[in-house]
């Protein structure tokens, strides 16, 4: 039988080795659905709930691999439910592919069932590659330019099939005029940065007495390096929330996340240092960078089109990051004065007894931040952490400390609700021998992660290590959102929008077959990690939280004071709860250092 399009298709996506398709069947996608059968489900397609979920499982398949991710939907809705997922890739710079259906050619511009103008939808999410298939001879260039384009920019891409496309018999490309031959693979060269600016990075680093490094998720492979400088400079290192994976917690001049959801010495090191070197990082929040006009500022970044953002550096240094700390380490001078480092090092100490203090203090029924401190002591050397967007995420960049080996990611830059399970799906795919574990507020957890453990279900026998974990955060509260009203705008909880419905979300998992633990006492946070731990199936933690522990920022402006007052005293119905909470995690801090 003569091979169509579609086999075709996904021929190439198994040369590119693609091992997994992450979709949902539909009639504008039927031909391609029929190749999979004949391929004997090579790629394998991964069936979600939702074509939203099918692309965050792709974006966590790639976050926590070297590969691109690959999601399929079918034409109309189907591709409008990719859009979300995409851009969360898009604004992560994570390498994703879509192929969506679209109606068959002769009806295009007839306003056709499920006709939707996909370029025009496409063209900003996946806006460095997005393409129409009208013909079998574009095969396989639009495959494998979307999969190049993906990987070098690391974006999404996005190829657009009208239904009978697939259906065409396959006819490759010729030696012929307008037509475009494609080739596989592609190796990867070092960008390596300019002597000349080696050296005067160089000179201002060495003539910094309070030197602060900032890394990011492009730091990844310069791990060692970073550590190189900063023990020659004497330096702490912050993390944005994307790299807070690259380098362990248990370091003393690690200070941990920055940011709004980042730490005390974070804050107080970018505050205080004269000198600030930036590897890998886009990160966008300037107030928590030095004051414009206290330091002196490096940035290293493999891709030009984000450098120079955000501070006044003074010098910008496009390369990769290993390959240009590589040629900085040599040309600066060990700093005798370690003063700056003692400081760090005694603050990031206090900063973690606070934070073992915030973890243990009453909040009935269970205080959200004890789950994240429990897992601290018992995590797996393998495991791989995803946080949702919400409270969650306070939470996961500050109590979280990870180990080396460990990895953890989250939606940085979009915040979008609900990825945490979807990631934890695509980070299993990618690595079925691990312990996925996904924290889950449960608005996010109504949203779409209920439904999505259905997914786990179908799939879990599969897995080597059939452990995922999802912790749900259970305080019926949209809690993040109302946190942000109080302190933000100053105005009280609105119940109307703030307060979700109750449900059991452990009797929802036990009724589907997967094992299920109810917290309702502080206790037994940690016993019931292990025995999500020691589990033959995936967990999943019905914890419920006290709504009222406030996520406290690094430094909490005046105006948020002002503003969170105004909204207690004006009537939010948690009122008593938030001042008794509040005043609790504020005292943790004045109690002295038991090292003292």
């Amino acid at each position: 039988m003569a091979q169509t399009v579609a086999d075709h298709m996904l021929e190439r996506l198994r040369q590119w080795d693609v091992e997994y398709v992450f979709g949902y069947p539909g009639d504008g996608i039927n031909a391609i659905m029929g190749a999979f059968g004949r391929a004997g489900d090579k790629p394998r397609f991964i069936q979600s709930r939702h074509e939203e979920m099918s692309a965050f499982e792709a974006v966590g398949y790639a976050r926590f691999t070297d590969k691109v991710g690959v999601c399929l939907a079918t034409s109309g809705p189907g591709a409008i439910h990719l859009l979300n997922g995409l851009y969360d890739a898009k604004a992560d710079h994570v390498p994703v592919v879509a192929i969506v259906g679209q109606t068959e050619r002769s009806a295009v511009g007839g306003s056709y069932q499920q006709e939707v103008d996909l370029l025009s939808l496409f063209k900003d999410v996946a806006s460095d590659f997005v393409q129409v298939a009208s013909v079998p001879e574009q095969f396989p260039n639009l495959i494998d330019r979307a999969i190049r384009i993906a990987t070098t920019r690391r974006a999404p891409t996005a190829i657009i099939v009208p239904s009978d496309v697939p259906e065409l018999e396959y006819s490759p490309p010729g030696h012929a005029f307008k037509e475009v031959p494609s080739s596989l693979g592609m190796t990867w060269p070092t960008a390596v940065p300019d002597p000349a600016a080696v050296a005067r990075a160089a000179e201002i680093l060495n003539a910094g007495e309070k030197v602060a490094i900032l890394i990011g998720q492009g730091a990844r492979g310069a791990a060692a390096q970073v550590l190189a400088v900063a023990d020659l400079l004497g330096a702490g290192i912050a993390k944005a929330l994307l790299g807070k994976d690259v380098l362990p917690d248990d370091l003393a001049y690690v200070t941990g996340s920055i940011g709004l959801l980042g730490t005390r010495p974070s804050y107080e090191m970018m505050r205080d240092c004269d000198t600030l070197l930036t590897v890998g990082s886009n990160f966008p929040y300037t107030q928590f960078l030095p004051g414009l006009d206290t330091a002196r500022a490096i940035q290293i970044d493999v891709d030009g089109a984000f450098i120079g953002m955000r501070y006044p550096y003074e010098l910008n240094m496009v390369a990769d990051a290993s390959a240009a700390l590589d040629a900085l380490i040599p040309l600066l001078e060990r700093k005798t004065d370690r003063s700056w480092r003692d400081t760090i090092e005694a603050g990031v100490a206090d900063w973690w007894e606070v934070m073992e203090r915030r973890a243990h203090s009453d909040a009935p029924p269970v205080n959200p931040q004890r789950l994240f401190a429990e897992l601290n002591d018992r995590s797996p050397d393998d495991m791989i952490v995803t946080g949702d967007s919400g409270s969650a995420a306070n939470w996961y960049a500050r109590q979280i400390r990870f180990r080396e080996g460990q990895r953890g990611s989250l939606s940085g830059t979009l915040a979008t609700m609900g990825n945490a399970v979807p990631y934890a799906i695509g980070a299993k795919l990618a690595h079925p021998d691990r312990v996925a574990i996904a924290f889950e507020g449960d608005g996010a957890m109504q949203m779409n992660g209920m439904a999505e453990l259905l997914t786990v279900k179908r799939y879990y026998h599969e897995w080597s290590d059939p452990r995922l974990i999802v912790a749900v955060l259970h305080n019926n509260d949209l809690n993040q959102v109302t946190w942000e009203m109080r302190g933000m705008e100053g105005d009280p909880k609105l119940v109307e929008s703030q307060s979700l419905p109750e449900v059991s979300y452990a009797d929802f998992a036990a009724g589907i077959g997967l094992n299920a633990i109810t917290v309702t006492d502080p206790d037994a946070v940690g016993p019931a990690w292990d025995a999500a731990l020691a589990a033959d199936r995936p967990t999943v933690l019905d914890v419920h939280c006290n709504a009222d522990v406030p996520p406290i920022p690094p430094h909490a402006t005046l105006e948020q004071i002002r503003n969170s007052a105004a909204a207690i005293f004006g009537g939010d119905e948690d009122a008593v709860g938030v001042i008794k909470t509040g005043i609790k995690e504020k005292l943790q801090e004045l109690v002295p250092r038991k090292s003292r």
